[in-house]
């Protein structure tokens, strides 16, 4: 694919892409697409100089050799800092995802005065996408909006679904027997995390692949969202 700018239909350039590479998109197929290529088509990166630093950003900045407008936009980017420690910011998002520096990223944003912000809507992102493959190519689809991840208690970041359509992206599986018929009560996994990191493999950032093509797996179709997935307040073990 091309490099992305504001504006492009990432959609119709994924489909244009697959089909020179002999790899058009298949019915059933699930599609995943970096959040970086979708920020950058839908207006998110913008320049440092756009946030001007407020006084908490200028003093945890100073202490921790950050530039303080990037920093800035880390707290606008959020409703709430879950913790603050050893010059990170993990912070709640407006999606409700709760993650490292509200998902503000300078890497792979062509320049260097310039930081990437989480689309606003990401699963409206994945239904446009998803939308525009059944309206040019006929076929039904599931679209799924990643990102990197860190994990709590775990090194390493992997890719999971800030946003996605025409799947289920919860399997539960409460109520039903394991291979020893004992009936399972806490067992729910999520497809559409999965899709996401065995696609990431696919993805390194430094090699320029922005849209993964994740063939014959049989997920639920549905029409799911990404805040399915994010646990509730009420159901967080550590507030």
């Amino acid at each position: 694919m091309p490099l992305v700018q504001e504006g492009d239909d990432i959609a119709a350039l994924a489909i244009e892409a697959a089909a020179a590479q002999g790899t058009p998109f298949l019915d059933g197929d699930a599609i995943v697409v970096a959040q970086r290529i979708v920020s950058k088509a839908e207006g998110r990166v913008l320049p440092l100089d756009e946030f001007a630093p407020s006084p908490f950003a200028l003093e945890w900045s100073e202490a921790w050799d950050k530039d303080p407008r990037q920093t800035e936009a880390v707290l606008r980017e959020s409703v709430r800092i879950v913790r603050q420690m050893k010059g990170v910011l993990i912070t709640e998002t407006r999606h409700g995802f709760v993650c490292a520096n509200s998902g503000v990223d300078a890497s792979n944003v062509g320049g260097t005065d310039l930081i990437s912000l989480l689309p606003v809507d990401p699963d409206a992102s994945a239904r446009a996408f998803r939308d525009t493959l059944r309206e040019r190519l006929g076929i039904e689809a599931a679209a799924i909006v990643s990102d990197t991840f860190g994990r709590p208690w775990r090194t390493g970041q992997t890719n999971i679904a800030i946003g996605l359509a025409g799947l289920r992206p919860l399997r539960p599986l409460e109520g039903l027997p394991d291979l020893d018929g004992r009936i399972m009560r806490v067992s729910t996994p999520c497809p559409a995390d999965e899709i996401a990191g065995a696609a990431g493999l696919s993805m390194p950032k430094s090699e320029g692949v922005p849209v993964v093509i994740v063939r014959g797996y049989p997920y639920e179709r549905g029409e799911g969202t990404a805040r399915e997935i994010v646990r509730s307040f009420e159901d967080d073990l550590f507030p």
